[in-house]
């Protein structure tokens, strides 16, 4: 354990942070029988294989394998030291730490804790100009002309950097900032004569947080006539556009609890549906969606309405988006904007009950976005473009499982070009045959398949291995069985990794521990045997285990011990008479070792 902190206080501030809650700030949890399951977040996929147990306080991917309980899930997930673990766990539960500062090493760089500590005070700075100083007045118009609220400005940290040269370079340099970091990292810009000014004067400034809540980078936006109109800062350790969402770390609670978000193109598009009463809403930062963002977003919702502006850049990109979506295992829904608008404008012009009732609840599914979608690539007033039309739309319906929902959409496009029923299913029959067997057999969202095709391999394993795994189950929730196992087979186990955890069981054990998985995991230091301990721990065990049956477990394990020493000393036999020169005498040993083999085979 670290000298800094006592075991005391850290063991005070895991149990003051439930491991079902702490993760469930990263991904979506859906409770199935006593344990949680959600999307892995340290590996992609579309059906859930991450399980948390409450009663334990651990986590473990049945896909990748990760597993350990809530200090390990945050150093994994943030790419935290276990100090800075430790620093945002306490912070969040109110455990006080001691004064580790000194020793403590960070994750990131010393210049991007600097480019953090600047972000903060510049933040403070231009919304505190925005907002109570005459310098600010005209940021303030601004917003206060696009109908946005003080208490709103306020959510989101909104500011004005005065169109003065080197105003922000003298407020930096006065609280000790090294100019050149500040011009690394986007916050200045160098000039032609090397002297360094604001990179965003004259402009109202939208703060970019981490999900964390921590200002990593700024997007300014001109009110007057400059060039750019929009102007974000650089790209850096701390920011990457294709991993940010704008207000992610205000949405997320609301993201999880309807298990959907609405994604927007611009930061303003975001302020006005947040004003609007739609708090789920984060957007792209100037760039199309990626794969990573589609990540993020499947991990906290099942549904993902994507409501870009009414243009046909607009659309193009919503159809790009919802296909990486879709592919990222989202429900994606299309909002139904009007013509040429974007969220902003039709929020302010129409208000916030119609934004809700006429944009977003009346959503288009992908299916009727797509079928909208793909009439621009055709003139439908001829015969020719009308057929590669309906052939076209028959083959993406043919991917849908759903034959109720198949046949909604054939009879909308027999309705629509007067085409029998009976003709467009034979087409999709086709299409169909040719996507190869098993088509209607595919599972989704399943919560248990990956653990349940888990434990078939489990089975496959050798008897022996199978009573390793299930021993020390029950020795992770028992002393008195660990005990009674240390006395029987000490660490002969047979699995090298086994024989590692059960000695250091017996140590945990007679320094007095309780019986805690979460704990025991903390004290190991090899992550390969973290994983595999609480991979061991999610194992089903009986509440009211028999000594017989742990007796047979034990006989197992030993009769596997005997016979790999019976077997090894046949072997060093079968040499000794093979240098011996007597061919005879070896050829009988190994016809033993082959009896002794098919033997063993046949019992397991």
């Amino acid at each position: 354990m670290p000298d800094q902190v006592s075991e005391e206080v850290i063991e005070e501030v895991r149990k003051a942070n439930d491991i079902v809650d702490v993760i469930g700030e990263y991904i979506q949890l859906k409770k199935q029988g006593r344990n949680y399951f959600g999307l892995c977040p340290f590996h992609g996929e579309k059906t859930p294989s991450f399980s948390v147990t409450q009663e334990k306080q651990i986590f473990h991917c049945f896909g990748c394998g990760k597993g350990g309980n809530v200090m390990t899930f945050i150093m994994e997930m943030e790419g935290y030291t276990f100090y800075e673990a430790l620093r945002l766990l306490a912070d969040k539960s109110g455990v006080e730490l001691p004064d580790i500062s000194q020793q403590q090493k960070s994750s990131i760089s010393q210049e991007s804790q600097r480019i953090l500590s600047a972000s903060e005070w510049i933040t403070k700075l231009y919304h505190h100009l925005l907002r109570y100083t005459k310098d600010g007045k005209e940021g303030y118009q601004y917003f206060k002309q696009r109908g946005i609220t003080d208490e709103v400005i306020d959510a989101f940290q909104l500011g004005f950097a005065p169109n003065i040269k080197d105003f922000t370079a003298e407020f930096l340099a006065k609280k000790g900032f090294h100019q050149q970091t500040l011009i690394k990292a986007g916050l200045l810009s160098q000039q032609e004569d090397d002297t360094a000014a604001d990179r965003f004067r004259g402009r109202v400034i939208f703060p970019i947080r981490n999900h964390l809540g921590k200002t990593i980078a700024f997007g300014g936006r001109t009110i007057s006539d400059q060039e750019p109109k929009y102007l974000n800062s650089p790209e850096s350790e701390l920011f990457q556009k294709g991993k940010i969402l704008y207000n992610f770390d205000l949405a997320k609670k609301h993201i999880r609890k309807q298990s959907e978000v609405v994604l927007f193109e611009g930061y303003m598009d975001v302020i006005s549906a947040f004003q609007a009463d739609v708090k789920n809403a984060v957007a792209t930062l100037g760039t199309s969606l990626t794969e990573s963002q589609a990540r993020l977003l499947r991990r906290y919702a099942d549904t993902v309405i994507i409501c870009y502006d009414a243009d046909s850049a607009g659309i193009e990109a919503a159809y790009k988006a919802a296909e990486l979506l879709q592919k990222a295992g989202c429900r994606v829904k299309i909002a139904n904007l009007r013509e040429n608008m974007d969220p902003d404008d039709f929020i302010t012009q129409f208000g916030t009950k119609q934004f809700h009732d006429e944009v977003l609840k009346a959503s288009l599914t992908f299916t009727s976005f797509y079928m909208r979608y793909l009439k621009k690539d055709f003139n439908l007033t001829l015969e020719g473009d009308r057929i590669q039309y309906i052939e076209k739309v028959l083959k993406y319906l043919a991917r849908i499982d759903s034959s109720v929902e198949r046949e909604y959409y054939l009879k909308e496009i027999s309705h629509a070009y007067n085409v029998s029923m009976e003709s467009l299913q034979q087409e999709i029959q086709v299409y169909r045959q040719k996507m190869g067997p098993g088509k209607d057999k595919i599972k989704k969202n399943s919560y248990t398949n990956r653990a349940s095709n888990n434990d078939d391999t489990k089975k496959l394993l050798p008897a022996f291995h199978n009573a390793e795994r299930q021993l020390i189950a029950y020795m992770l929730q028992d002393a008195s069985i660990t005990d009674k196992v240390q006395e029987e087979i000490g660490a002969s186990f047979n699995i090298d990794e086994h024989k590692i955890i059960a000695t250091h069981l017996y140590a945990y054990y007679e320094e007095e521990h309780q019986p805690d998985v979460s704990t025991f995991v903390e004290m190991l230091t090899d992550n390969k045997l973290k994983q595999l301990v609480t991979e061991i721990a999610m194992i089903p065990v009986h509440e009211n285990i028999t000594n017989d049956e742990i007796n047979d477990y034990i006989r197992i394990i030993r009769a596997e011990n005997s016979n790999k020493q019976n077997i090894q000393s046949l072997k060093e036999e079968q040499r000794i008479a093979e240098q011996q020169n007597d061919p005879i005498k070896a050829a009988g040993i190994a016809m033993q070792i082959i009896e002794l083999q098919k033997q063993w085979k046949s019992i397991k």
